[in-house]
């Protein structure tokens, strides 16, 4: 997949394609439709399929004091286009001078222009241009000046609530532990990148060195508690998976320890250094509410506990 940081990287000579827009945060199971229909028309056309996103999110622009958590970089993004079959993305860089531009010269000069746009494909509640004016109604009205064919698509919703699936709908669930909902929404594990840092190297005294995780600005972080899950070392490289219990919150067993973290423990490795390194933490299931325990002794006893719950979550033969 070719990924272009600027409009100005698009090649003179890029062909008419299919283009669908959006942040796309999460790439959840409504986007991953909406980019499928792009694709599919775009075999259907012969002409690549496009991603036109964002970053950062519109919405830390917007809303500066109060901006979104990321339910995934934008690396974790692109890597997630790429397995959809698109063949190009366009990372527009959302600054303010862009959120004030008019609907019409957004579809006019970026669309219609800079992609070559043949169709564009959105979802129905789409908003774009200054004060998020333009809807479909109105891209549909540009893209007929245009020549562009613009396709509104029904938004997917979920199989037991009956909600529109929405990256908004995703962060709740994430921020209230509902880990297993948000899994079923993003159609895979929920997952928080960044590198490992050094601790207060409580874990490894008590028998189960955790790897301290320093995550990537905004991202979302489930409710405190324990969860299964795994470690992923080098996600975009040559990458190693291991089971792992994952702790958030602030160690309230611990009273002078007040900073909320998460940490991971791949409970299968005795040695296992991964300080410095990056890594990704990918969430499968809470196991229980983060609690204080009386003695350091009721602490081990419980995470062996978890250990055991966790094999049996992650599919694993308890003996």
């Amino acid at each position: 997949m070719k990924i272009w940081d600027d409009l100005s990287d698009v090649p003179d000579d890029w062909p008419a394609s299919v283009v669908t827009i959006g942040v796309f945060d999460g790439v959840h199971r409504g986007h991953r439709e909406l980019i499928r229909r792009a694709v599919n028309r775009a075999h259907v056309l012969d002409v690549p399929a496009v991603v036109l996103t964002f970053w950062p999110n519109p919405a830390e622009v917007v809303k500066r004091g109060d901006p979104p958590t990321r339910l995934a970089t934008l690396q974790q993004r692109l890597r997630l286009f790429a397995d959809l079959g698109v063949s190009a993305t366009l990372v527009l860089p959302f600054t303010p001078e862009l959120s004030q531009a008019s609907p019409e010269i957004f579809a006019g000069n970026i669309v219609a222009e800079g992609l070559r746009a043949k169709e564009v494909i959105v979802g129905e509640n789409f908003r774009f241009g200054h004060r998020a004016r333009g809807d479909v109604a109105l891209m549909t009205e540009v893209g007929k000046r245009l020549g562009i064919n613009v396709e509104g698509v029904h938004l997917l919703t979920t199989d037991r609530e009956g909600v529109a699936v929405s990256s908004t709908m995703i962060r709740r669930q994430v921020a209230e532990g509902e880990i297993a909902a948000a899994n079923r929404a993003l159609a895979r594990p929920h997952r928080v990148e960044g590198v490992v840092v050094a601790g207060e190297g409580r874990g490894r005294e008590l028998g189960f060195p955790t790897a301290n995780l320093a995550a990537t600005p905004y991202a979302a972080i489930p409710a405190d508690g324990v969860y299964a899950g795994r470690i992923v070392v080098d996600p975009y490289g040559d990458s190693t998976v291991y089971r792992a219990a994952i702790s958030v919150g602030t160690n309230p067993t611990f009273e002078d320890d007040i900073s909320r973290r998460v940490e991971a423990w791949a409970y299968e490795e005795d040695d296992l250094e991964l300080y410095d390194v990056s890594i990704a933490v990918d969430f499968a299931e809470l196991i229980r509410e983060q609690k204080k325990f009386d003695s350091t002794d009721e602490l081990i006893a419980a995470v062996n506990s978890d250990v055991a719950q966790i094999k049996v979550a992650m599919g694993e033969q308890v003996r």
